[in-house]
């Protein structure tokens, strides 16, 4: 889908494993994400993407909320279709991931499936270098005192914070300790938690 180093990708998912895949898959190749909580309305998601300049999203069809199906697809069409001025965003693909089966409106050679999208990705694939003030992603404040504010971390000093606290906060020792985190990758407390400090503790 064209994705290189610095490009933007926002992440509009549920909590599933693509969730994770997707950020690790964006510092592998120095793509910086953008994670939106799944909760989000759709002009929460516009501003954020409009903000980051996203070229990629990655979304699913939609979600369950108290046990009910939601819609996220939708979301993020209704996003698209006003960012900006309507006609200059930047999002050029759309990957949708199969989640609970709802109906989706689909924009041919925009929207792409996730499992047809990794399913032509090869297997074999070489990290690309750089160095640890490189951006790795991009979180929005809550906006709660204003405009929703994008907070850059560059890669090593937030990988070196986020395994410090998770190794001296939490004592975990992995070879007799079960770990598991039930924040949202929406927070930072999931990107640290859920995502990245487990994998670099081991």
């Amino acid at each position: 889908l064209g994705v290189a180093k610095g490009d933007r990708v926002a992440v509009y998912l549920p909590m599933i494993p693509e969730a994770v895949i997707t950020l690790l898959a964006c510092a592998r190749i120095g793509a910086v994400h953008s994670v939106v909580f799944g909760g989000f309305s759709a002009e929460a998601l516009r501003s954020r993407i409009d903000d980051a300049e996203a070229k990629l999203v990655v979304t699913a069809d939609g979600t369950y909320r108290r046990g009910k199906p939601s819609s996220l697809k939708t979301a993020v069409d209704d996003a698209l279709s006003h960012v900006g001025d309507g006609s200059g965003h930047t999002v050029q693909n759309v990957v949708v991931v199969k989640r609970n089966g709802q109906h989706v409106d689909w924009h041919e050679g925009r929207d792409h499936w996730w499992d047809d999208t990794v399913g032509q990705a090869s297997a074999e694939h070489t990290a690309v270098g750089h160095d640890s003030e490189h951006p790795l992603f991009i979180l929005y404040t809550s906006g709660t005192t204003g405009k929703p504010k994008g907070i850059l971390h560059t890669t090593g000093g937030y990988l070196t914070q986020g395994a410090y606290t998770h190794k001296a906060v939490f004592d975990l020792h992995p070879e007799t300790d079960v770990y598991w985190c039930t924040a949202d990758v929406g927070w930072v407390t999931g990107h640290s938690y859920v995502a990245y400090a487990p994998l670099i503790n081991g």
